[in-house]
């Protein structure tokens, strides 16, 4: 095993202590769970907004930006898998 290896275990083994220090209070596990919650709905709102003046500003939101990405990359795939088609087809061919 590397030091590298080595490392990641003793770094794993810290941070699984300190969570079950700082969870084994069940006041503080519900105080950190509440914290988490809250920044969720604080990013959820800060996405919202910022969508509205995207909007507000004739942009497309972040939202559709991902759509259309996802959209690409299935159209990349599918364009490779018939480059592959055509490729093979035309090796028939020959």
């Amino acid at each position: 095993m590397g030091i590298r290896d080595t490392l990641k275990k003793q770094a794993l083994g810290l941070s699984g202590k300190a969570m079950e220090k700082l969870m084994g209070d069940e006041k503080r596990a519900m105080a950190v769970a509440t914290a988490i919650g809250r920044v969720q709905r604080g990013k959820q709102a800060l996405d919202r907004g910022q969508d509205e003046v995207m909007k507000a500003l004739n942009f497309a939101p972040k939202s559709e930006f991902k759509a259309v990405g996802k959209q690409l990359a299935g159209l990349k795939r599918r364009l490779r898998e018939l480059d592959e088609k055509l490729e093979s087809l035309s090796e028939g061919s020959s």
